[in-house]
């Protein structure tokens, strides 16, 4: 019984060590997608895009965007595929929004043709390129201050 003992502690400590690492993607020995997500100003009159980007994880920081610029940032999923990331974006009006620019949802994923996902601020809203359709898509439109 001591053998089997020491067998199922040695098994335990591989599986403890394997989610360990699995948890934080950069150090993980299982392989996950690299996705990349981009915030672009297609904002009209030369207006500034505000842009600040967040997961559990990790803060991007607050970036002002120029007319025709973006912002753009690679990743990879975490072991249990729960990456998630949000953006809260102001134009100079002060309209503003905040919404989630990743997360796991195959309708979504297929949008970025599972690895770009493509968020275009526009006059009327914020959009997400359809790439295998080959068109944008209004998914949120600005609202008046406070965003939240």
């Amino acid at each position: 019984m001591d053998k089997i003992s020491q067998i199922g502690r040695l098994n335990l400590v591989v599986v403890t060590v394997v989610l360990a690492l699995a948890i934080r993607p950069s150090v993980s020995p299982i392989p996950t997608k690299t996705w990349h997500v981009h915030v672009v100003n297609n904002l009209s009159n030369n207006q500034t895009l505000l842009v600040h980007c967040k997961s559990k994880d990790d803060d991007l920081g607050e970036h002002n965007l120029a007319a025709g610029t973006e912002f753009a940032w690679k990743f990879k999923e975490n072991f249990f595929q729960t990456t998630l990331f949000w953006c809260y974006l102001k134009k100079q009006d002060k309209f503003c929004n905040i919404f989630n620019v990743f997360w796991k949802e195959d309708f979504f994923q297929f949008r970025c043709r599972y690895k770009n996902c493509i968020w275009i601020a526009k006059v009327e809203g914020i959009y997400l390129k359809n790439i295998p359709e080959g068109h944008d898509e209004l998914w949120h439109e600005w609202k008046q201050p406070p965003c939240n």
